[in-house]
């Protein structure tokens, strides 16, 4: 193989002299290694009296560094390492009652004292900006579902369903009673949503628009409705008919800008708790210690 030229000296005198005139320049300068008191030839060796040669290792620039750090990646990745993943998605967030009748209204069917993960139905409201945010949950592993109407009857009603699908998911859906028979609307309100199934549960959230554009599907929020609450099963991620015959509806219109915490009992806790049936425990009571005369 061909040596290297080497250059004329008369080359390196101006060099030299710059050098010389501006050591600043001379320390601050990567390139001035080769030409200082050493004298480093043009490929990192350094001349001896003898005219030998003897290795040096080079210094690893910035751009030298960064380069092998991409291409180690790089060849990691060819080789089946997979790259730096996504943090993953937060769970969902539990409902919390404690902000009942403070900062949300709330609707518990079932137990005395039942919350969002024990009452039969549960629903919460409150609003956030231009939108409504709601939360449901019911004991069932089909769907849940609101429904706002004029009436405390079922028909021509807006009604917003979780619905679980055979693959795991919670997906928010709108509906519009004809009679009784809930028809499903493309137009969906609905947006922020997100879902879960647990402990055969389904309990969503998402929010809602305020005002909307008039349409006979969709209500305005911002007037107040009787709302209807609903659950059952679902067949292939469709709803099927509700668990019971008769769905609790909230006993007035409700206004979102007015929380509160409303508490029904469910039907096997409404028998004792009926003025007719404590009038009749009170008169069995009454007879059996007074005694037969």
């Amino acid at each position: 193989m061909a040596r290297p030229r080497r250059q004329r000296p008369g080359a390196w005198a101006p060099l030299l002299l710059l050098l010389l005139a501006g050591p600043v320049a001379c320390a601050a300068s990567p390139a001035d290694d080769g030409a200082g008191a050493g004298g480093r030839g043009p490929r990192g060796r350094v001349r001896g009296d003898s005219g030998s040669d003897e290795a040096v290792p080079r210094h690893d620039s910035s751009y030298g560094t960064f380069a092998g750090e991409f291409y180690d990646l790089r060849y990691l990745s060819e080789e089946g390492y997979p790259f730096p993943t996504a943090p993953p998605v937060d769970p969902f967030a539990k409902i919390k009652v404690d902000d009942c009748g403070k900062t949300k209204g709330c609707f518990r069917y079932g137990k005395p004292g039942c919350n969002a993960e024990t009452c039969d139905y549960f629903l919460s409201y409150r609003m956030i900006g231009a939108d409504v945010e709601f939360e449901l949950s019911a004991d069932t592993d089909g769907w849940v579902a609101v429904g706002f109407s004029s009436d405390r009857k079922m028909g021509g009603d807006d009604v917003m369903a979780c619905v679980h699908d055979d693959n795991g998911r919670v997906r928010v859906q709108h509906f519009y009673n004809v009679g009784q028979w809930a028809k499903e609307i493309q137009r969906n309100p609905a947006r922020d949503e997100e879902g879960v199934f647990e402990n055969n549960r389904v309990t969503c959230r998402f929010k809602r628009p305020v005002n909307v554009p008039r349409d006979e599907t969709i209500v305005d929020l911002h007037l107040s409705w009787y709302y209807l609450f609903a659950w059952g099963p679902a067949i292939q991620g469709s709803i099927t008919r509700h668990d019971i015959d008769s769905p609790p509806t909230s006993e007035r219109v409700v206004s979102i800008y007015k929380y509160e915490d409303i508490f029904m009992p469910s039907a096997a806790y409404q028998t004792f708790s009926s003025p007719f049936c404590l009038l009749l425990i009170v008169a069995l009571t009454f007879y059996l210690l007074m005694g037969t005369p």
